[in-house]
């Protein structure tokens, strides 16, 4: 099912939220300051958006949403390894096409003290649960490991494309994504 497009106004309201949040947190970003830069009457703000809770949690649903769709794309019918790869490359794909978002969903994700805790948990569940799919599929791990290990993945190709986009740009993506799944080949197998 594909949400509704947004109007041109909640989408400059979103951008605009996105843009300053990025480069001070959510904390640190008014109702005042998302008006102005969206170049909105702040009653058109607070018509569309109620709160700052409402406003970034919708903010955060649309970031998410287009991960989820660019991973199950991105799986489709390919499945195991051959899925994994290709669900780490979309993930590192949508980190530089969207630093914003991506340094946003990094400072958010883990958090359990927020209001939209419950909507971000619905979504970073779905995203982890195709990375699951993926590592179940290579017959080789089984539940619990594959939750806890796709989570491990998705949080590892976050840090790592964020590291990638803005510390070192001139690395390949595909250099990007053999360093990630390198880290979870079994090459650092521990012995306990």
């Amino acid at each position: 099912m594909t949400a509704a497009p947004l109007s041109k106004t909640k989408r400059a309201i979103l951008d605009a939220a996105l843009e300053l949040s990025a480069g001070g947190g959510i904390s640190g970003t008014t109702m005042d300051d998302v008006a102005e830069r969206a170049g909105v009457a702040k009653g058109s703000l607070y018509y569309n958006f109620s709160s700052k809770d409402q406003l970034f949690e919708a903010l955060l649903d649309d970031g998410l949403g287009a991960l989820s769709a660019s991973l199950h794309e991105a799986k489709g019918e390919r499945t195991g390894v051959v899925a994994l790869r290709a669900l780490v490359e979309a993930t590192l794909d949508r980190i530089r096409a969207n630093q914003a978002m991506s340094k946003l969903l990094v400072a958010e994700l883990f958090r359990t003290d927020r209001v939209w805790r419950e909507s971000l948990d619905k979504v970073r569940s779905e995203a982890i649960g195709i990375f699951a799919e993926a590592l179940r599929e290579t017959g080789t791990v089984t539940e619990p490991a594959a939750s806890i290990m796709a989570s491990a993945v998705f949080g590892a190709v976050l840090v790592a494309g964020l590291e990638w986009v803005v510390f070192d740009p001139r690395r390949s993506r595909d250099d990007t994504v053999d360093a990630v799944l390198g880290v979870f080949s079994g090459a650092f197998a521990v012995d306990r």
